[in-house]
């Protein structure tokens, strides 16, 4: 990005809502893309303004009079907001990744550029208890399979004080930002994170693995917008139809599976392609926030059965 770009737009105001505002339009008139934890101009100005006051990032930003729309910000404080602005849209980093703070069903957690922004639609289902029914008091040990910043192991272990969870990754540097998770939410003797090349490290027998994999596709990989494209390609690439880790998933899982574990698999804008390399194998569709055609159920079962039927 040149200067010219970058200073197409400019950051004033004395207020925290003159700021916001403010800040809003910069974002849109630079085009920066969203989908980091915000989905739209205001809020990630307001996140980014908020955070670099100090304030709450839940505060009131509404007209009303207890508001702290009209309270004032010092000269100093509004530079140091412009400057924050400034490398948003020049570096074109997630604002997570600025901020080094994520949340995730209203849990706070650290993440840097070793791992993806954490936005999981896995962690409705583990807030709401939408896959509760799925489970039995059998149930003991979870799996968090491409843990990433660790923030779905952490939110299994709240969800379900009973059970261990483990959270593996392929790369260490995204395992050692979940390690500061696991110390920050003070559950180092609920989980346990290892280093593992899909299920190679992981022989089970597993209760519950949830999955949020790489599952992008090669054409949507070469379009994704510059805040994508700064997250870990090997966090997100799937190869030419996004499933290439979920083939080698699906054909280890079962060994490591107990009688009657289940996955919970999350991919995205891949239904097609899902359906395409998988046409006989049935599953669970889940709904979340954004419909029911991103995250999956399969059980061990129909893994199982779904083997012998494509092996004959």
């Amino acid at each position: 990005m040149n200067n010219e770009s970058t200073q197409a737009g400019a950051l004033s105001g004395a207020t925290v809502g003159a700021l916001v505002e403010s800040g809003a339009q910069w974002l849109t008139s630079a085009g920066v893309s969203f989908g980091h934890g915000t989905t739209n101009a205001r809020d990630e100005a307001a996140w980014l303004v908020l955070w670099r006051l100090g304030l709450p990032l839940d505060s009131d930003l509404s007209d009303a009079p207890d508001s702290i729309t009209n309270q004032p910000v010092a000269p100093a404080s509004q530079a140091l907001v412009a400057t924050l602005f400034e490398e948003r849209i020049r570096t074109r980093k997630p604002a997570a990744y600025l901020t080094q703070e994520a949340w995730l069903q209203g849990v706070p957690f650290y993440v840097d550029e070793r791992a993806i922004v954490p936005r999981s639609l896995i962690a409705e289902l583990l807030a709401d208890g939408s896959i509760d029914d799925f489970l039995s008091d059998q149930t003991h040990k979870v799996l968090d399979l491409c843990t990433g910043n660790g923030s779905l192991a952490v939110l299994a272990a709240m969800a379900w004080p009973e059970v261990q969870v483990t959270g593996a990754d392929i790369s260490a540097d995204a395992l050692a930002v979940a390690h500061i998770n696991v110390d920050k939410h003070g559950l180092q003797d609920r989980i346990q994170l290892q280093l593992s090349d899909g299920l190679t490290a992981l022989p089970g027998p597993w209760d519950l693995i949830l999955c949020n994999p790489p599952y992008v596709n090669a054409a949507s990989m070469a379009a994704l917008p510059a805040e994508y494209q700064a997250e870990p390609a090997l966090a997100l690439a799937g190869g030419n139809d996004g499933m290439d880790f979920i083939r080698q998933l699906f054909a280890a899982a079962p060994a490591c599976m107990g009688e009657d574990a289940v996955i919970v698999l999350e991919i995205g804008n891949e239904r097609a392609y899902f359906e395409a390399a998988y046409p006989q194998l049935p599953v669970f569709w889940l709904e979340t926030s954004a419909g029911e055609d991103q995250v999956l159920l399969v059980t061990r079962q129909a893994l199982t059965a779904h083997s012998r039927l494509t092996a004959q």
